[in-house]
């Protein structure tokens, strides 16, 4: 993160810490992987489920961010921040951190864990994740192409899972680290797990997520944005309200 840090001081994007706090995870569940000493294939399973969302998503971050404009949120964020800017950011960037290793618990029980990997609550696990990667995917390509299309600046996407949740990836982010608690949950002290996707949650809808992504939403896009929260679900996907 400090490392992230560095580059953000050269490129003026505070944002890059988006793309190495998935990164990180993404390193963390390999190197448990590695080197602890549970099941071997349940291990495999860790740097699978593990590597491919954090790598997938510490890639499509890295795209956004090289390039397009900074990304608003953080905008939004630093406007509120009086002082010494790069100072706020570098605490920012070390609480991100913590928060990865902290993240990283339901990893690091699964690949302690030296049962038999394929308890039916690991495969159910492992099934959710399918679904939500393959959620957060859709997701991420279906508001790529819309903001492609020249036609739809400064409108509103409501296309696809958009028509359904006004934050859909962030619905399937939290549905994957309900996959990881799952995963781990058969493991000694697997109850423990539950605390990243609470976390997740918490920070989805009260920190860094929803409400900043609001913010910036309503500042750029005004009544449009107003009529599409009257009608769509903020989080979980559901059916949208007319009139």
């Amino acid at each position: 993160m400090f490392l992230a840090w560095l580059l953000y001081r050269a490129t003026d994007k505070p944002s890059w810490v988006d793309a190495f706090w998935a990164g990180n995870l993404a390193v963390l569940a390999l190197g448990y992987a590695w080197f602890l000493p549970g099941d071997p294939t349940r291990r495999l399973v860790v740097a699978i489920v593990g590597g491919l969302w954090g790598a997938r998503l510490a890639a499509y971050i890295a795209v956004r961010v090289m390039r397009g404009p900074e990304d608003q949120r953080y905008v939004t964020m630093q406007s509120g921040w009086t002082g010494n800017i790069p100072a706020h950011y570098l605490r920012f960037y070390m609480t991100q951190a913590v928060v990865d290793v902290v993240l990283s618990v339901p990893f690091l029980l699964m690949a302690l864990d030296a049962t038999p990997f394929g308890h039916p609550v690991e495969l159910i696990g492992l099934a959710l994740w399918a679904l939500a990667l393959a959620g957060e995917s859709l997701a991420d390509a279906q508001l790529a192409r819309f903001k492609r299309d020249p036609v739809n600046r400064g409108k509103v996407c409501r296309t696809g899972l958009w028509s359904v949740s006004r934050h859909p990836n962030y619905f399937f982010e939290w549905l994957l680290w309900c996959a990881f608690a799952l995963m781990a949950t058969p493991a000694p002290w697997g109850w423990v797990s539950w605390s990243a996707p609470a976390m997740m949650l918490y920070f989805l809808l009260r920190v860094t997520g929803v409400p900043l992504a609001e913010k910036q939403s309503l500042a750029s896009r005004g009544d449009a944005y107003r009529v599409y929260q009257r009608e769509v679900s903020a989080f979980i996907p559901w059916f949208p309200k007319r009139g």
